[in-house]
């Protein structure tokens, strides 16, 4: 990239709203990202968040260790959600962030969390980047056989890498279009099993509540069964957050940021325990089908022809929509920590359509490599990379209620005009959420795979947090120096 297409982006985390009306909105070439994405786009992306391929793929193994009680597990793991959106929102509508969580933890925790928080939700997003290529490549390799799964892999990740690498606004469409057709599906999904519940459509007929209480009734491996479950989906939810980083490029980010936590409890309980009902309902839990794809046999069961067809085009979309909100988000986060120094000063420069291209195409670099991995090392390289960022969704939650805890004084005493989204029953529920988490974090070493995935993840953190004391310390030296 020639240096006279970008320049150092100027904005700072610890002063809200100076470069702008939006902190990083503006215009491209300024030195801040574009705010470049419609409201509709915000209101997509909010919603298609929730709606990842591991509703449609991974909630039948959460069926099948759990049983219908698996319903309370995706209520306890939504309602925790809804309690950390609540908490990201108030912060992210009285300062719109590109760094939105990371961001506030620097300011309100300190650098080392900003820091910390921030590198470990990178790792995330550029491993799942990995993931879903493959797994996108995996569905169109059974479509087309005589094209190398490889070559598909390297072929969605080079359009999307394009896609975003254009302008946000291309991002905003894509993610726009991606998010309409899961919602769609889902919409046709939620309206054909409530009609085969009551028998309405040919060939089905009333099932009422045999398959809920019988196969050993609604709980047939214990309550315990339900915080296992619980293991099993939390991680589904994660992305609810993509649309406070996204709101900083917006035209309107209070108002998308608002509408957006507002509206995070409908679209768990639709898209999320809706459809589980409907799935748990109409076909035994323990039945092999539902183990192996729960939607895929539900439509089955109602006679839906080409249903595995039907559904991988709907897996397809949502792995695609994945991938576009990976790259987005990685980038977004490695931008805003090139901004407050805790990544190369390259990260926070931006090309004249306002993309931070450095940003860009260092986390899909990541992404490539870990891609490579999952080909030649899937059982030990790459599986260490996935562990390692399993329970990083948990560290992100936790450390968004202890940066709430904070930012909620230090915005009543800076800036009161703009807490115009509150969390409910400061501090009491936000406590709640910690010990929420806490709990989760505790049982997961209880559980195998659990376990591994916390130790690793552990090891991941200590790592960068002391990755966060060498830069502090070079910094706070650069300064003495400098004095």
């Amino acid at each position: 990239m020639s240096a006279d297409t970008t320049k150092p982006a100027t904005t700072s985390a610890k002063v809200p709203h100076q470069a702008g009306p939006h902190g990083h909105g503006g215009h491209g070439g300024d030195g801040h990202l574009k705010a470049g994405l419609k409201n509709r786009h915000l209101s997509m992306i909010a919603i298609g968040g929730v709606i990842g391929a591991g509703l449609f793929v991974g909630s039948g193994a959460g069926i099948a260790a759990t049983g219908p009680g698996i319903l309370l597990s995706y209520a306890l793991a939504g309602l925790l959600v809804v309690l950390v959106m609540r908490m990201l929102g108030e912060m992210a509508a009285a300062d719109p962030q590109s760094g939105s969580f990371s961001a506030y933890a620097d300011r309100a925790l300190g650098r080392w969390a900003g820091f910390t928080i921030g590198w470990l939700y990178w790792f995330f997003w550029v491993v799942v980047l990995a993931v879903e290529a493959t797994a996108g490549a995996k569905i169109l390799n059974q479509w087309m056989p005589g094209v190398p799964q490889w070559a598909f892999a390297l072929i969605v990740m080079a359009v999307l890498t394009a896609t975003n690498l254009a302008s946000v606004s291309s991002y905003g469409e894509f993610e726009f279009w991606f998010a309409g057709i899961k919602v769609v599906a889902i919409a046709a999904f939620l309206v054909i099993g409530i009609l085969a519940v009551f028998g309405l459509l040919p060939g089905t007929h009333s099932v009422g509540t045999t398959n809920l209480t019988g196969h050993g009734g609604f709980l047939p491996h214990g309550v315990g069964a339900v915080f296992t479950g619980m293991l099993t989906v939390v991680f589904a939810f994660m992305g609810s957050e993509i649309v406070t980083l996204a709101a900083g490029e917006s035209e309107d980010p209070e108002k998308a940021v608002t509408k957006a936590t507002n509206s995070v409890i409908w679209r768990i309980g639709v898209f999320y325990l809706g459809s589980i009902l409907l799935v748990v309902t109409l076909l035994p839990w323990d039945s092999a089908e539902v183990k192996a794809s729960p939607y895929v046999a539900v439509l089955n069961h109602v006679g839906i022809p080409h249903a595995g067809q039907v559904m991988d085009a709907i897996v397809l979309t949502a792995v695609l929509s994945c991938l576009n909100s990976g790259m987005y988000t990685a980038s977004r986060m490695a931008f805003s920590l090139g901004q407050r120094g805790d990544a190369p000063k390259a990260f926070a420069t931006v090309t004249k359509r306002g993309v931070p291209q450095v940003a860009i195409l260092s986390s899909v670099v990541f992404g490539f490599v870990a891609v490579f991995f999952n080909y030649t090392s899937p059982d030990t390289v790459f599986a260490f990379l996935l562990n390692s960022s399993g329970a990083v969704a948990l560290f992100v939650w936790l450390v968004i209620c202890g940066t709430q805890l904070r930012m909620r004084k230090i915005i009543e005493r800076e800036m009161p005009e703009r807490l115009t989204v509150r969390m409910w029953l400061y501090p009491y529920l936000t406590w709640t959420a910690i010990g929420m988490i806490g709990f989760v974090m505790a049982y997961m070493f209880t559980d195998e795979d659990g376990r591994k995935q916390m130790y690793l993840s552990l090891v991941a953190a200590a790592i960068v947090l002391v990755a966060s004391a060498v830069v502090g310390r070079r910094r706070r030296a650069a300064v003495a120096a400098d004095s």
